[in-house]
């Protein structure tokens, strides 16, 4: 090594380089000035400054001289072989003080830099607000910048103990970020619940269970609340708002709650008032689109008139579709298609595996022809509507004329004959595929006897070839191969003369058998959707085929195209409310409109559709630290129809969440678990059920109590027998139980709308007389009981009637909780509520009968009878001379008053 002023050269000896190296491509000197290091190569010079070293010189002796490495960041090491070692040592020594002078000055010129950051690393410790994603990214980024400029490059024995410990705090944050952020978030939520407690307790009328609790006190970039039935999501909804606000995470004006409905929100708002002291005013998805439209427009546009009238807008879509068909021809015989061959959904035999799941699926579905007769698959439904467009007079499934002698065998009805020719036609369920050995192999449905079924074949063409008709065949292969309606019109050609029908004959007949409401509704849920979800024709036609949807699906988009074009027309400059949504998630996404919010709870997560969901994110992207708090149930998700698309829901963290280490999607669910409803029998049932679909969120159910025995019953409903099989279960509930048991009860197993607007009478009878009495209220569901509400607790002569309810077997309820029963008080109830107010009702009548007879007071029954019973019915005559004496005797004559026409 040589020295000339501050600059050090060290050489390898030229022996040894010329052993090692002969051909002169490794290094052949190094110098050092103090500040840059030059490297000698075959005549060439590179200078490299002090920051580009990774580390010290490494000298290395050998059996042929000594080594010299210097690593570079980002840069393969450089090699000086032959020199001598304490040269070498010397060297290095020079360049290694140099590099830890500098590096210490870089360190002292980032000591502010430094310090910031070991707060924040040092904080995840023991934080006091929740560590998200999107609170410690900008940490995370800055800390490894710095470690990589430097702290990476600073060695222990250069730097001190002190400075030392700092930096290896802050480059174990770097190496392991997800760790420390892990846990600092169980570090915060423990202690996040000790010192809301009492909050936590008093926020709801009963403390919050550990699962709310948690999703109050989580703050994740976005937090999903798996709500389901019946586990409290208003609570929680409630009580986040209320905790954000009295924390001082927030200000009232920095959250934004979103309800889907008016009701919803007004009750929101009401509650987190109440809870924290402070107006929110929670709004719907509508309400903040209308909004954010005024603030930038400068005047909110006029709505169109349809927007909140379901009805106008099918009228208006029936319109619409009516209009074009008389407009435009080809408009015309697409909707003349569509209703004649693709109305039905396309399935058959071979989509079910079992007879009974394909006979079920038939009973569902109204296959009904043009023509007006139910026919049995869609392959009939296709071949006789044809048979009507093209005006040929058939008769489905008619005798076979030559009468068939065969006491063994019901008369033969062939699925078709054509009036005026006499051509029968027959249509076999039957595919074909080629097997390897070029021949055809003719089979049915997974279900069918294969073997009869052919028989069955077989021996109606000898029918027909006995008695010398013609029958023409068609299959369910032709079908498959899509040309079933083109086999059968060659197949007919020499038999029949097509005489096609008017276009506005069939259009009457459709909208005469009631196709066209049904179809406009569709088409008015399609345009709906289509709208919010933002599509186009060409996104809807891509994944048609994507999917395999065939030509109905075609025939349906050929269709609804013409009917988007004139519906966007007839807006008039209004808008519809997902015109409202759409463009008020283009003016937050452009940045017009500039959002106060940075917590967004939204209630009812389930029904978000495309169209809220990107105002969503639009609000969330205004700034780095909005937060998206959403309360939901997929297994409740029942408004697809709607527009709602439980994508969003089932991927919340792809779709909401921030990112952090790399990693995307960061989120945090939280499944309340518990409900306060259903009882294990059922809350299991139901999660069996549900789970059956692979695409539902697994959640874990604890339920509200245990049950002793089944507590579901199922009753099969076919299409039209909905009143009847309800008015059939209700008379089960209220006869009378075998000695011993419990009567049934079923407060909770019908929609008590469902059961007050249609079956009232029946209703009357197993609910109880209060009920009717009280014109009907509003029941809250407890417990498997019905509750009057506290203002309907006394009758209009202020005497009490109790409140709650259960179906008894003779009187049809029992009184469970409330005020206990009086002497004299069931009598005052019938003669001056029921009797001034309702004396015309059969349902308040026996109501009131049955009221007088549970106040056992036998005296009861004849006294109503002036006010309200009348003296004309001999059950009740029966029933009053019974009550004298005692209830064992007279109980029988009630049972036989249920069954009385005058009080039915």
């Amino acid at each position: 090594m040589t020295r000339l002023k501050s600059l050090l050269h060290l050489h390898g000896r030229p022996f040894l380089r010329l052993l090692l190296d002969p051909f002169g491509s490794t290094v052949r000197a190094m110098a050092f000035d103090g500040n840059h290091l030059r490297i000698t190569r075959r005549g060439q010079n590179a200078s490299f400054s002090l920051q580009a070293l990774s580390r010290p010189p490494l000298v290395q002796r050998g059996m042929l001289g000594t080594a010299l490495t210097v690593s570079f960041d980002k840069r393969a090491d450089v090699v000086l072989r032959g020199t001598g070692y304490l040269d070498a040592r010397a060297f290095a020594d020079e360049v290694q003080k140099a590099w830890v002078r500098f590096n210490l000055s870089a360190l002292e010129q980032e000591a502010a830099r430094l310090e910031r950051i070991l707060d924040g690393v040092r904080a995840l410790v023991t934080p006091l607000r929740y560590p998200a994603a999107c609170q410690i990214v900008s940490l995370l980024e800055d800390a490894r910048a710095l470690d990589d400029s430097l702290l990476a490059k600073l060695r222990p024995e250069a730097i001190g103990t002190g400075a030392n410990e700092r930096i290896s705090t802050v480059r174990q944050f770097v190496a392991d970020p997800r760790t420390a952020r892990d846990n600092g978030i169980a570090e915060f939520v423990t202690a996040e619940l000790k010192r809301w407690k009492d909050f936590l307790d008093r926020v709801e009328s009963k403390p919050l269970t550990p699962a709310q609790r948690l999703s109050v006190v989580v703050d994740e970039d976005a937090t999903l609340v798996l709500a389901g039935a019946g586990s409290g999501k208003t609570s929680v909804i409630t009580a986040k708002a209320a905790y954000l606000i009295k924390s001082g995470i927030r200000r009232p004006e920095e959250i934004l709650l979103l309800a889907f409905a008016k009701n919803a929100a007004a009750e929101m708002s009401e509650r987190v008032q109440a809870r924290s002291g402070v107006q929110i005013v929670a709004r719907t998805f509508h309400a903040i689109a209308y909004d954010i439209i005024g603030i930038v427009e400068g005047s909110k546009p006029a709505l169109a008139s349809h927007a909140t009238d379901d009805m106008a807008f099918t009228n208006l879509i029936k319109q619409i579709l009516k209009d074009l068909f008389h407009k435009l021809s080809e408009v015309s015989r697409a909707i003349i298609e569509w209703f004649a061959q693709f109305l039905a959904e396309p399935k058959t035999e071979w989509d079910f595996k079992t007879k009974h799941e394909y006979y079920t699926y038939l009973e569902t579905r109204d296959l009904r022809t043009l023509q007006g007769e139910k026919v049995k698959s869609v392959e009939e439904l296709q071949i006789a509507n044809w048979l009507y467009t093209n005006g040929v007079e058939y008769k489905y499934e008619p005798v076979y004329e030559p009468k068939m002698r065969d006491p063994g065998r019901r008369d033969y009805q062939p699925d078709f004959r054509l009036i005026e020719s006499g051509v029968y036609i027959e249509h076999f369920g039957v595919r074909r595929r080629k097997m390897p050995d070029g021949s055809e192999h003719i089979y049915t449905a997974p279900f069918v006897n294969r073997t009869e079924y052919f028989a069955g074949m077989e021996w109606k063409r000898g029918v027909h070839a006995r008695h010398e008709t013609t029958l023409i065949e068609t299959f369910s292969y032709e079908q498959q191969e899509g040309r079933l309606l083109t086999a059968l019109e060659e197949k007919l050609a020499p038999h029949v003369t097509l005489k096609p029908r008017p276009f506005n004959t069939i259009y009457d007949r459709i909208t005469e058998l009631g196709q066209v409401d049904d179809f406009s509704r569709l088409l008015g849920t399609f345009l709906r959707k289509f709208k919010s979800g933002g599509y186009t024709l060409a996104d809807c036609e891509t994944k048609s085929e994507r999917m395999q949807l065939g030509r109905r699906a075609k025939a349906f988009l050929n269709l609804f195209a013409p009917v988007f074009e004139e519906y966007q027309r007839r807006l008039s400059g209004r808008i519809d409310f997902e015109d409202m949504i759409l463009r008020a998630a283009q003016y937050v996404e452009t940045g017009r409109y500039a959002s106060p919010f940075r917590h967004i709870l939204i209630d009812e997560f389930q029904d978000i559709s495309q169209s809220r969901a990107r105002l969503v994110k639009a609000l969330k992207a205004q700034y780095p630290d909005v937060r998206i708090f959403a309360v939901g149930d997929d297994w409740q998700s029942i408004f697809r129809f709607a527009g709602s698309d439980i994508h969003l829901m089932r991927h919340f963290g792809h779709e909401f969440g921030g990112s952090f280490d790399g990693q995307g999607g960061v989120h945090r669910t939280v499944d309340l678990g518990r409900t306060f409803r259903s009882v294990d029998q059922i809350a299991f049932v139901a999660r069996t059920f549900v789970l059956r679909n692979p695409d539902q969120i697994d959640k874990q159910i604890f339920p509200a109590g245990t049950a002793s025995k089944p507590a579901i019953s199922i009753v099969s409903v076919s299409k039209g027998e909905g009143k009847q099989k309800l008015s059939e279960v209700f008379e089960t509930l209220t006869a009378k139980p075998v000695e011993g048991t419990k009567p049934a009860s079923c407060a909770a197993a019908w929609p008590v709308s469902l059961c007050r607007a249609r079956y009232a009478p029946a209703w009357a009878s197993v609910s109880g007389a209060a009920d009717h009495l009280q014109n009907h209220p509003r029941l809250e569901r407890a417990g498997g009981r019905s509750c009057d509400p506290p203002e309907r607790r006394q009758g209009s002569n202020g005497v009490p009637i109790g409140n709650c309810w259960r179906p008894d077997p003779v009187t049809g309820f029992t009184r469970t909780r409330g005020v206990p029963e009086r002497r004299g008080t069931a009598r005052h109830v019938c003669r001056h509520d029921a009797g001034a107010s309702y004396r015309d009702d059969p349902c308040i009548k026996r109501a009131a009968v049955i009221l007088c007879h549970r106040a056992q007071n036998r005296s009861g029954l004849r006294n109503c009878s002036s006010a309200l019973c009348g003296t004309g019915c001999p059950c009740l005559r029966r029933v009053w001379r019974a009550s004298a004496g005692r209830q064992r005797e007279w109980q029988p004559h009630l049972v036989s008053l249920r069954a009385c026409p005058a009080l039915r």
